[in-house]
């Protein structure tokens, strides 16, 4: 059974900092690619940042690049997404996702696990 659980989700300032954290619980085959997607109010996910487990390589999205940081603790099984110099458009329900191998790191159809959610606003 994979299990994703997301929390770390508020209500922040505009410009503030925020640290998403998403636990996985899985079984022995550990899935590869984690990635974290936002939805802002509307049908579409965007991809937020992605990491590849086994070796640490980083995909971000361009409109987070240089302010949000996708990272791992193997040990405790979880993936972070830190995030500094928050905007209004990055306010909406962010989810984490796994997947076992990919060709497009930040396209939501690659990911076949899911986790609830957690809600971002970034309020003034």
């Amino acid at each position: 059974l994979v299990q994703l659980v997301e929390s770390g989700g508020d209500s922040v300032p505009f410009g503030g900092s925020l640290r998403l954290s998403c636990r996985i619980t899985e079984g022995t085959r550990r899935l590869k690619w984690v990635a974290w997607f936002r939805r802002a109010p509307g049908p579409e996910r965007e991809g937020v940042a992605s990491i590849d487990r086994s070796d640490g390589l980083t995909y971000y999205a361009d409109s987070v690049k240089d302010r949000f940081t996708i990272s791992q603790d193997s040990a405790a099984n979880t993936v972070d997404l830190q995030m500094h110099d928050l905007k209004f458009e990055d306010s909406g329900m962010y989810y984490c996702a796994l997947a076992r191998g990919l060709a497009q790191p930040l396209q939501d159809y690659e990911y076949t696990n899911w986790g609830q959610g957690t809600q971002v606003t970034v309020s003034s």
